[in-house]
């Protein structure tokens, strides 16, 4: 990639185009959980722009400009009373809509508050996570995915910060070969104990662990297709002449995947910038047969990170936990078997923001090149003013339904009819699947 083309694609301030082009699109900007009671105030750094996002006394929400536009004082720190936010300098007083109620230190009957406001944002809650939207002009609707579709009984929401640039850590949801080397485990455990763990569970319709499959067939062979949301990869472990392995995601544009996490589970994961040199990963994760039992996936998850501003406890800042021992004896990467982990010290080792000029991209690569390729391509449309995906002649975003993935050990002859239907079965299934929510492949 040349320079010109990799500052396009990182930089998403204010004002830049690739930002401009994220902002027609929600933004995960907190986790509901971050707005319990008593105090249901945060600030939200988002696309490099600092705000404030808070529940008022009838529960509605507000996403506005962290600064006052009076003093510019921090309304992070504002008092939620009287229907809105109040400025702690002077008094002011603000809605969820951004609307100034009242200027109290001003003369009585003064109508300066009339003329007075702070730029608010729509703002809306789904499964779990509250999501914004930064941009001008009425927001896209939300499609029909299964992670917006299934009840909050089976849904589960958290986050995580990535010390670099939202694009790298992207790119690596989005390449099925480095799972056979980054996430190879020497031994195989017992998959009772898998609940909520990637990749540790055994493979549908195989008595042969996940952690086998990687270990075992490192070479897959990949295609890339273009989808209602994006980009569908597939990846194929060829077991034997009667057995492969097929492993189906998708790029959910501009900035999120779809990944199965099991054969009852799938992750839907967004890679949010803060600023260009650190972003959160939002994941929703949705089961397709019983109710998560979130208590249990939020205690794994708060052992690893310390909230509440969700950094991890293993990081750059003690090697990733690296322990040669167990290199030599367990873990490809001797980080730990949280794959998380290894995947935070593949992105932030690149550097905080990639240079992209000193790659050389390889065939598996082929998911990260039609990628970059779509990226650049709508934020050229972005900036010309014209539709980005999906344009309006693609038909309303509800009908966009799943998107259908998969990993799943089927017939080395007609996988992909077999992984089709072993998706719609699963879905259809599913306590909360209607019929209008099942995918058409």
């Amino acid at each position: 990639m040349i320079e010109e083309h990799n500052r396009l694609v990182t930089r998403t301030g204010k004002g830049t185009d690739c930002g401009q082009l994220l902002r027609h699109y929600w933004q995960p900007v907190a986790l509901a959980d971050e707005l319990k009671p008593p105090r249901q105030i945060r600030p939200a750094r988002v696309l490099g722009q600092d705000l404030v996002l808070f529940r008022d006394e009838q529960g509605r929400l507000g996403l506005v400009d962290r600064d006052c536009p009076h003093r510019g004082a921090d309304l992070a720190f504002g008092r939620l009373e009287d229907g809105g936010l109040r400025c702690l300098f002077h008094g002011w007083l603000f809605d969820v809509t951004g609307k100034c109620l009242e200027t109290p230190a001003e003369p009585a009957g003064s109508t300066f508050c009339d003329r007075v406001s702070i730029r608010s944002y729509p703002v809306c809650e789904r499964s779990g996570i509250v999501f914004g939207y930064l941009g001008e002009g009425e927001p896209p609707e939300f499609p029909a995915l299964d992670c917006f579709v299934a009840g909050d009984s089976h849904v589960f929401a958290f986050k995580g910060l990535f010390e670099c640039n939202w694009l790298q850590a992207l790119e690596v949801g989005i390449d099925p070969a480095h799972a056979s080397f980054l996430h190879r485990f020497f031994e195989d455990e017992d998959a009772s104990g898998s609940y909520g763990r990637q990749f540790r569970a055994e493979s549908a319709n195989s008595e042969m662990p996940m952690t086998q499959v990687l270990r075992e067939f490192p070479c897959p062979e990949i295609t890339v297709e273009k989808s209602d949301t994006g980009l569908r990869l597939t990846a194929l472990r060829r077991i034997s002449d009667t057995q492969t392995h097929v492993r189906v995601t998708n790029l959910l544009f501009p900035q999120a995947f779809v990944i199965p996490m099991s054969s009852t589970m799938t992750i839907t994961q967004w890679h949010v910038p803060v600023d260009d040199e650190n972003c959160y990963w939002y994941a929703i994760f949705t089961s397709f047969t019983d109710a998560i039992d979130k208590q249990s996936m939020r205690e794994q998850r708060e052992k690893l990170y310390t909230l509440p501003d969700y950094r991890p406890r293993v990081g750059r800042h003690n090697d990733y936990g690296y322990d040669w021992d167990e290199q030599q004896f367990a873990t490809y990467t001797g980080m730990g078997d949280d794959i998380n982990v290894h995947d935070q010290w593949a992105v932030e080792s690149q550097g905080r923001i990639q240079d992209r000029t000193r790659e050389h991209l390889g065939t598996t690569d082929k998911g990260i090149v039609a990628y970059r390729k779509m990226l650049l391509s709508q934020i050229r449309k972005a900036v010309a003013g014209t539709p980005v995906f999906p344009d309006t002649d693609a038909g309303p975003a509800d009908t966009v339904r799943g998107p259908a993935t998969i990993d799943v050990v089927g017939p080395t002859q007609g996988w992909q009819d077999f992984w089709v239907e072993a998706d719609r079965a699963r879905r259809s299934g599913a306590q909360w699947a209607t019929p209008q929510t099942l995918a058409s492949d």
